[in-house]
């Protein structure tokens, strides 16, 4: 239950700081999101019960992702949202390269920091791998679906453009991510994507207030325009 509750508040925490983000400015939109893929691709090895449910450390600023995107294809339109999405994946592609770099240098004598670099390093091509795979197939056809059903619904019901979007990138996402980054790793992969998309659903319909908020928090560069 306290992993459960602790959970909540951090998904909160990560999407009150895409609401500021975006209330300064689009730049800030776009660096909340590679922040948030960088950090997706170390907390994804922390694993963990949410909700009796097994899950990774990554959900919460993963999927705060897709209200990022969401909220840059509402306001300045699908091509901003996938500029964003792609400045993740280049991010995620230097942490992969960097990641590697660090973690073979030969330690000092006085190193304290090694061996959790290994723990949490070692995985890191195929977990990074697995994650830009899957981040631009869902992150596309998120920003895809948004502005399809917001162009079938004339702008109208910006909870089902938000809600269905996310959800159903998200369920690709996950069966992407876990199979290529977790075959051969951890057993019982379906429950994993199961219980990983279940997760990011809980933090999807979070996020739901959050877009509606952002209407009120237009940066500058929105309403002097």
């Amino acid at each position: 239950m306290f992993n459960s509750i602790w959970f909540i508040a951090w998904a909160l925490v990560c999407l009150v700081f895409v609401l500021i983000a975006f209330r300064l400015g689009k730049s800030w939109l776009f660096g909340m999101v590679v922040a948030n893929a960088i950090l997706a691709n170390i907390f994804v090895v922390k694993g963990m019960y949410l909700f009796g449910l097994a899950a990774t450390g990554g959900n919460a600023v993963y999927a705060s992702i897709f209200l990022a995107t969401d909220i840059l294809a509402e306001h300045y339109g699908p091509r901003t949202a996938r500029r964003a999405v792609f400045l993740g994946f280049f991010a995620s592609i230097f942490f992969m390269v960097g990641s590697q770099f660090i973690l073979r240098f030969q330690p000092a004598d006085y190193d304290i920091a090694q061996g959790a670099f290994t723990t949490i390093f070692a995985l890191t091509p195929r977990i990074v791998i697995g994650s830009m795979i899957a981040y631009l197939i869902s992150q596309n056809l998120d920003v895809w679906l948004f502005h399809a059903i917001r162009q079938k619904t004339a702008g109208r019901w910006l909870w089902l453009r938000n809600n269905a979007s996310t959800s159903v990138s998200q369920l690709v996402d996950s069966v992407i991510f876990t199979i290529i980054a977790f075959w051969g790793v951890y057993p019982r992969l379906l429950e994993m994507i199961i219980f990983t998309w279940l997760v990011k659903i809980i933090v999807a319909a979070c996020d739901t207030p959050f877009i509606y908020l952002a209407a009120h928090f237009k940066p500058r560069e929105i309403t002097d325009g």
